[in-house]
């Protein structure tokens, strides 16, 4: 971890497409905080169930302890008097409410961890992370390996096997099987019309 001369608090960004190790990036940096005697809490989306329930899991494997939160309140609500560090993994997930939270914990002289996507499928800022993006002292942006061999950017959905429509919606918690890293210029959204339901009701 490097080390910031920052008066207080800060807050560090950990952006990119998916693939790009912004999990793993977040653990690495959580279990610096752990041997060097901080206290840290880890929080995650509920929502993201992927892995681990209560673990932060990145692709390649690995996992910190974490407590899964529907929303920012629930975060502001377990968050204790003498924590030092707070890190949030996909911060995407969360509500507008993410971003004055990291504020007054930077403020209050903890160090706040984001990690996220910052655009979504269809390449556009995505939830809370813009914002982040603007009050953060310290931004990573990952980038993840294109199908063509080049730097990837952005986050390909797949449905099917065929790039997702641009009106399809934006939270669609999945992995290799729904999405691929791509680069701009084989990063593909549908705008024309979908010939089929994306999902088949029952009758």
């Amino acid at each position: 971890m490097f080390a910031y001369a920052f008066g207080g608090g800060w807050i560090e960004l950990v952006v990119g497409p998916m693939f790009s190790g912004k999990s793993e990036e977040l653990i690495r940096r959580v279990t610096r905080a752990v041997i060097a005697r901080q206290r840290v809490q880890v929080f995650k989306p509920a929502i993201d169930d992927r892995y681990q329930a209560t673990a932060v899991a990145s692709h390649a494997g690995r996992t910190i302890e974490a407590v899964a939160v529907d929303d920012t309140a629930a975060i502001r609500a377990l968050l204790e008097d003498d924590v030092q560090v707070v890190a949030v993994d996909e911060g995407q997930f969360f509500d507008a409410a993410l971003v004055p939270l990291a504020l007054e914990l930077a403020d209050a002289g903890k160090r706040v961890i984001v990690a996220g996507l910052d655009l979504d499928f269809r390449g556009e800022p995505f939830g809370p992370m813009p914002e982040l993006l603007a009050h953060a002292e310290v931004v990573e942006k990952l980038t993840a390996i294109c199908s063509c061999g080049r730097a990837a950017t952005r986050t390909q959905r797949l449905i099917g096997g065929h790039p997702a429509h641009f009106d399809d919606p934006v939270i669609l918690v999945g992995a290799s099987e729904s999405y691929e890293p791509r680069c701009r210029t084989h990063h593909v959204v549908l705008r024309e019309a979908r010939d089929t339901p994306l999902f088949d009701v029952a009758s």
